[in-house]
């Protein structure tokens, strides 16, 4: 695999970009318990968006890992999860906003998911009515059987990854969660690292 590119998003921050067919999008969670918000678009069409319902229904489970494709609203696969060291990512949770962590916790909290998928999208045109529900990478949502659900502390260590390739030319949305008034980044949120390879 040849590197195209590698960063780090600080906590709390965001990240956007068109991957090519064929290539592969490493996220690393570098310290570890570290939620990672992901949308994802066909970049050709913008419209034809990541589809949570639809990706569940097609890999007959709620935890996404390796060899699940995420589908978009036309059914097309924009990424199939190829290395996932950690296994079963959230579909279920969605993205925090200010709007839900006063509802919950009485409080806007400094920054959300919400916000940084909005910044991240404006330079493509897209904006608040294109934030769909997302993936959570890494983020530990149990769910009980009677229903119920829960956001718990992760359980991904130091350098823990997924490795996304793109099946069409896709426009890849990261919200590297600011999250302190729940579990999903055991109350401190890290930086993540982020590659683009080519075979």
């Amino acid at each position: 695999m040849k590197t195209l590119g590698e960063m780090e998003v600080a906590s709390g921050a965001h990240w956007a970009g068109v991957v090519e067919a064929g290539d592969v999008l490493r996220i690393v969670d570098v310290e570890g318990q570290q939620a990672v918000d992901f949308l994802c678009y066909a970049a050709a069409d913008l419209a034809d968006r990541y589809n949570a319902p639809d990706t569940m229904k097609y890999a007959g489970t709620i935890y996404l890992t390796v060899g699940h494709g995420l589908y978009s609203v036309r059914a097309t696969r924009l990424f199939t999860i190829v290395e996932d060291t950690v296994g079963g990512h959230d579909t279920l949770a969605g993205c925090c906003s200010a709007a839900n962590n006063r509802f919950r916790y009485g409080e806007p909290g400094r920054g959300s998911c919400y916000e940084n998928f909005t910044r991240a999208l404006e330079p493509f045109g897209l904006g608040e009515r294109d934030i769909v529900p997302n993936i959570n990478f890494f983020m530990n949502v149990p769910v009980a059987v009677d229903g119920a659900l829960g956001i718990r502390p992760g359980i991904s260590k130091p350098g823990d990854h997924v490795a996304l390739r793109a099946e069409v030319r896709a426009l890849a949305v990261i919200s590297n969660c600011p999250q302190r008034l729940n579990a999903a980044n055991n109350f401190n949120p890290t930086p993540i690292r982020l590659a683009i390879s080519r075979p």
